[in-house]
């Protein structure tokens, strides 16, 4: 899959080759954007904003919880001592087991989780421009084939500033 791009110096510039690729039929999903400083004042960092990650914590945490629960419980059964009438399995020294697996539940979940939605996984072929340290912002489409309609939203006056990727 081809990676094309170009970059852009100011945000109002790359704002308007975003628009441009909407314009050309461009998803709002297959658009990417890049800077070396972050983008939360303008609307190129709102496109992400929206994330699963504490849902997959507390996920992690209830599995945690309910293995927590299970563990001291399954095992007080699993070795039938004879206690002379008092409970195997009591809640107070259980707590501290529940408690951790708790925790490793959602700390465990939570890095997993955040490896996969900062797609740090990824099969996409990952962009190395040394321009993005020094202020330049990244717009590019991720397309199978060269469009040229593409290419003329990214570079609109025609310079050949687009980059391609492979």
């Amino acid at each position: 899959m081809r990676t094309l791009y170009s970059l852009f110096r100011d945000r109002e510039a790359a704002l308007d080759a975003v628009d441009r690729l909407r314009l050309a039929g461009v998803a709002d999903r297959d658009i990417i954007v890049r800077s070396g400083e972050p983008l939360d004042d303008c609307e190129l960092g709102q496109r992400d904003r929206g994330t699963w990650l504490p849902w997959i914590s507390t996920a992690g945490g209830l599995v945690g919880l309910a293995a927590g629960t299970w563990l001291p419980r399954a095992t007080a059964a699993g070795w039938p001592i004879s206690t002379g009438g008092i409970p195997a399995s009591s809640w107070w020294p259980n707590l501290i087991i529940v408690f951790e697996l708790t925790m490793l539940g959602a700390i465990l979940a939570t890095v997993a989780g955040l490896i996969v939605t900062a797609g740090l996984i990824s099969r996409s072929t990952p962009i190395r421009e040394p321009a993005l340290a020094d202020g330049w912002i990244l717009v590019g489409v991720a397309t199978p084939k060269p469009i040229a309609h593409i290419e003329e939203a990214l570079d609109p006056g025609g310079v050949g500033s687009v980059k391609t990727v492979n």
